[in-house]
């Protein structure tokens, strides 16, 4: 992450996600009262004082835990504290100073960053006398909060804001303008695999436990002269599965980046081919208007004949009719095959998403399209399209003028869609019609 960024580090359960959900002004870091709930680092940008900055909320810091998450979120709050330009450490009034405080305080002691110790659930003055212990820990900028209610993160805000220099808070700016790729798809089809394939680190704990990725999780590709965002989301599985809260918590996370991305790439396993559940998370991305590209993972495990590939295609095409022009490509996140074929492909249909045709364009392709099959007459009513035009949304959208517009029927607007998509790149894009009265 480029410009400003602060992590946010501290043992299991002081309440760094319900810091990290206030600075960011929404829900986005898991909050719950089992312990070890945030398991990857998650990013957002907050935005203090007219200054913008990066913040990383992390997994709980266990010392010397065995458990194989534990392990993994050490490295990752280790990788955190690297990738920070400053570094809150949390502590929690309530429990007072333990032993993994003071593990933690021993590693962050060495860093070269500035460090704010930040007591939290400091919510009255008996708690308040008590944090006073935490002056023992032998840091310099102290802070007492509330995260749930927020009394004294405007103090702390201001000393964070102070160290923070104009240019970094533009460059944070900047990144959150990127283009937005979200990775979808069912868990364990390999979604982390392939992030850390395109970025080529260990930016997502990946394990084979179903559900190890519980969060949303924001990493700023910049590589080959190619920039954009991509968002690594909890697999969205079938309402009957979600036991866990957690789970449906990451379900919710989930449908959210598909409405924060432009573009989702929608991961298949090549074995399992294209579920009922795949078909759903397809049409929920297009219902929402997002940009599609459909991977299909695990390529290189599949027994292949000569039109192996081709025959998949038409068959997953037939399965996502009525909207099957999308872009199809199999990969293997785990050899790399062609994962950077799916950045161009991603890309593009960024593009596509905001491509506006001009107005004389479409109305000499599209009048003549229908000059050449007109629609059937309904109720002896001849229907008669006069004019198009694209409007101005964020989703390629198309009005059509015409005289009796309640008469045009479902086949014909399908007609009209695939002269559209065959005259202009909408490749990967869902369109929408109206028919309007002249």
């Amino acid at each position: 992450m480029s410009g400003f960024t602060i992590a946010v580090v501290g043992r299991p359960n002081v309440g760094k996600s319900t810091f990290f959900n206030r600075l960011l002004e929404q829900r986005k870091a898991i909050v719950d009262d089992v312990s070890g709930v945030t398991r990857d680092r998650q990013y957002g940008v907050a935005d203090w004082n007219g200054k913008s900055f990066n913040v990383i909320d992390t997994g709980g810091f266990v010392a010397n835990g065995d458990d194989v998450f534990e392990r993994e979120i050490r490295k990752q709050v280790i990788v955190a504290v690297e990738e920070a330009s400053a570094i809150i450490f949390m502590v929690d009034a309530s429990t007072g100073v333990t032993d993994l405080d003071e593990a933690m305080g021993d590693v962050l002691r060495r860093a070269t960053k500035p460090v704010f110790l930040v007591v939290n659930k400091v919510d009255n003055n008996e708690r308040l006398l008590e944090a006073n212990e935490f002056y023992s820990m032998g840091f310099e900028n102290i802070f007492f909060i509330a995260a749930a209610s927020g009394s004294g993160t405007g103090d702390l805000l201001d000393a964070v804001t102070a160290i923070i220099k104009e240019e970094d808070s533009d460059e944070t700016k900047e990144i959150d303008a990127l283009p937005k790729f979200a990775i979808i798809g069912q868990p364990n089809v390999g979604k982390s695999s392939l992030l850390n394939a395109l970025i080529g680190e260990e930016r997502t704990i990946v394990s084979d436990i179903a559900g190890t990725t519980r969060d949303t999780i924001h990493t700023h590709y910049n590589l080959f002269n190619k920039e954009f965002v991509l968002i690594d989301t909890a697999g969205i599985r079938k309402k009957a599965k979600v036991h866990e809260d957690l789970e449906f918590y990451s379900v919710i996370r989930a449908i959210k980046a598909v409405d924060e991305a432009d573009v989702c790439l929608l991961l298949l396993d090549a074995g399992k081919g294209i579920t009922a559940q795949d078909v759903n998370i397809f049409s929920l991305a297009s219902k929402k208007g997002k940009g599609l590209v459909v991977l299909v993972n695990k390529w290189d495990l599949m027994e292949k004949q000569t039109n192996s590939a081709r025959d998949y295609e038409n068959e997953l095409k037939k399965r996502l009719a009525p909207f099957n022009d999308v872009p199809i490509i199999f990969i293997s996140a785990k050899e790399k095959t062609r994962i950077f074929k799916v950045i161009e492909m991603a890309l593009e249909v960024y593009e596509n998403r905001k491509h506006k045709i001009p107005t004389s364009e479409l109305n000499k392709v599209m009048l003549k399209a229908v000059e050449s099959y007109h629609a059937p007459v309904v109720r002896g009513n001849v229907v008669k399209i006069k004019y198009i035009t694209q409007l101005p949304t964020i989703v390629p959208s198309f009005a059509f003028f015409c005289n009796y517009p309640e008469d045009i029927k479902q086949p014909y607007k399908n007609y009209l869609e695939n002269q559209l998509r065959q005259s202009f790149n909408l490749s990967g894009i869902p369109v929408r019609l109206f028919f309007r009265k002249k």
